[in-house]
């Protein structure tokens, strides 16, 4: 990983309805060293960020200009410095008419990778830290936040000049809770949703329970557990499921099985790429609910073995009891019989 461009912006709105202050950094080239652990730790965050979007550069071009900035850099039409001044212009004109306070660093970064390159746009967030300045009194200070991000971009490049991924060579993190900041981020961004995480949820749990039921049933649990896994992983850095590459990887004698059944079964999209949402597809490992003062989460490898569902009477019946819930029910119990 080496970034080729970097460059940064503190943008701040503190009264809504007047004019936003922004202060541009200078454009750096290569910066190395700690831009680079700043970035990878971005990354980790984006990457492990759940319910991201995923989608397309708007067409609309005069109110999106932000692909066409971008196509002009890329084609060396214009330096990353000229681009990111059109960019941190525009979303300080953003910032002016929000409805809500704002400050945070916009950081747009241009990384080249071992197979390609991508552009990432973050907003960055600040802690309040306390510190003893060099006359030993107490300083509230600000320092940047390595453990939240809620507005981020990331473009793949490639995708994007190829045409690989059809609409998809977008990723966004929008956070719930950004309000109108967090609108103006996405206009900013230009980005327009092309995929429905929770359509493609449904087909990739269809098409594994599917495809579990069809091995025998000490296996399917087998099956389930893969997928998730394979899931779990993608997710972790960053990338949708492929069907192939989940094929391969649920069985390795026959790689084409599981895409062939899938193909067969459900509405697969024409890239062959899904983009199921990971909390959910843990449906395929546990099986929890709460309501009524009362929550229950438990492996579904343990239906019929250690938890048991009567369906007539509506009743769950646990056995091998965890150590610590069975020695707080017996904690409980005394209490009340004293």
């Amino acid at each position: 990983m080496a970034i080729k461009h970097l460059r940064t912006a503190f943008a701040s709105q503190y009264q809504p309805g007047q004019p936003a202050r922004l202060v541009a950094g200078e454009a750096l080239q290569e910066p190395g060293g700690d831009y680079e652990a700043l970035h990878k730790q971005m990354k980790r965050l984006f990457n492990s960020k759940p319910g991201k979007k995923y989608g397309r550069f708007s067409d609309d071009v005069g109110e999106c200009p932000f692909s066409a900035w971008l196509k002009d850099y890329l084609e060396e039409k214009q330096t990353f410095a000229a681009m990111t001044d059109r960019l941190f212009g525009q979303w300080q004109e953003l910032l002016n008419g929000s409805q809500e306070e704002f400050d945070g660093h916009l950081m747009v970064v241009h990384d080249a990778l071992a197979d390609s390159e991508v552009v990432y746009l973050f907003v960055l967030e600040t802690d309040s830290a306390m510190r003893f300045d060099g006359s030993q009194k107490l300083d509230a200070t600000d320092v940047l936040s390595l453990s939240r991000l809620n507005l981020a971009v990331r473009i793949e490049l490639d995708d994007w000049r190829d045409g690989k991924d059809g609409d998809n060579y977008m990723t966004l993190v929008h956070a719930r809770g950004t309000g109108d900041p967090g609108e103006l981020f996405i206009r900013l961004c230009a980005f327009t949703n092309s995929v429905d995480v929770e359509k493609e949820t449904t087909t990739f749990l269809d098409a594994v329970e599917a495809f579990a039921k069809t091995s025998e049933p000490e296996k399917a649990g087998e099956v389930r557990a893969k997928a998730y896994e394979f899931c779990k992983d993608q997710h972790a850095l960053g990338e949708p499921v492929a069907i192939e590459a989940l094929s391969s990887y649920l069985d390795e004698s026959q790689p084409e099985r599981f895409k062939e059944f899938a193909s067969k079964t459900v509405e697969m999209p024409e890239t062959g790429v899904l983009h199921p949402d990971h909390r959910k597809v843990k449906k395929l490992v546990r099986i929890a609910g709460s309501g009524g003062g009362m929550s229950v989460s438990f492996s579904s490898d343990l239906v019929n073995q250690a938890v048991y569902y009567d369906r007539d009477k509506d009743a769950l019946t646990i056995t091998r009891l965890p150590k610590a819930l069975r020695e707080q029910l017996q904690r409980y119990l005394e209490a009340r019989e004293d």
